[in-house]
């Protein structure tokens, strides 16, 4: 997870969550499972922005 960039695990993480309001009320479990996974992933990108400032 070092190696990717921020920029990815946002783009990521923001597809995550539109595909979980696209599938929120058919599949109620899968979609706690985007929004976590999105929420996890955002954070990443965070850390790993803050971490590889010089």
């Amino acid at each position: 997870m070092k190696n990717i960039t921020p920029i990815y695990l946002y783009m990521i993480s923001v597809a995550c969550f539109a595909l979980a309001n696209l599938i929120r009320d058919q599949y109620r479990t899968f979609y706690f499972i985007l929004l976590v996974i999105g929420i996890i992933l955002c954070i990443l990108g965070f850390k790993n922005r803050i971490q590889n400032k010089p």
